[in-house]
């Protein structure tokens, strides 16, 4: 028979799942939980803890223990797939604004991936479920997507467009880092400033080899995960 506490957040959990205590609420309190499964506080504790760590509660000061809404698991990680796509295979809707599109000469580290002297630059706030999700700059080589001025890219994939110009985009590599979210980005994604963001450097190649994407992209912690399939 499992520890008693792994039962309570078992308990919870299914509690959680089938919308007793629903995303955004405060679940009760360690002394009215404690009274309710028969057990100690510091068991209903640690009960919670496994659920917090998990990421599926959240203790907030003032205001107590909430459940947090659902991470979405990102694919990209293991395949090249448009957002739009990935997210309507997982159930969700997606929405996408573009902030800003227009040409400009490369800076010194977009050059040395793109290795062109004018990129097209394009920034996009990316929606789930009508909840902001991520924040997106990608520079493309303008020598070669000259005719993408006139493309909505609120509306249209990038890799598809990309496809159609005859340069499809065959390999990505991606690094990852964690960084704190500024002002700006709180403002945009909907976060408290200094939250905590994942951030993809993306490195696209077609199928000759040749640069055609590099994005920065800031992902919410709060509502994504990541996972890495590796193999020997």
């Amino acid at each position: 028979m499992s520890a008693i506490y792994l039962q309570i957040q078992k308990d919870l959990l299914q509690k959680i799942k089938t919308g007793v205590y629903p995303v955004g609420d405060t679940i009760p309190a360690e002394t009215i939980l404690a009274k309710e499964y028969q057990v100690s506080r510091p068991t209903v504790r640690q009960a919670i803890s496994l659920l917090v760590e998990q990421g599926i509660l959240e203790r907030k000061r003032k205001r107590g223990t909430i459940v947090c809404p659902p991470k979405i698991d990102q694919s990209f990680t293991q395949r090249i797939n448009s957002f739009d796509s990935e997210m309507h295979q997982k159930g969700h809707t997606s929405q996408t604004q573009v902030l800003a599109f227009y040409k400009e000469p490369a800076s010194d580290e977009v050059k040395r991936v793109l290795r062109c002297e004018y990129v097209f630059k394009l920034v996009r706030l990316r929606s789930i479920d009508d909840t902001p999700n991520v924040f997106v700059t990608t520079y493309m080589p303008y020598e070669l997507f000259s005719h993408f001025e006139t493309i909505d890219f609120a509306r249209d994939s990038f890799y598809e467009q990309c496809k159609r110009s005859g340069h499809p985009i065959t390999s990505i590599t991606r690094h990852l880092e964690v960084a704190a979210a500024d002002e700006t980005l709180a403002d945009l994604l909907q976060i408290q400033v200094g939250s905590p963001l994942f951030y993809f450097h993306s490195y696209g190649y077609d199928d000759k080899g040749i640069p055609i994407e590099y994005s920065i992209s800031k992902y919410r912690g709060d509502t994504n995960s990541f996972t890495f399939h590796l193999a020997q």
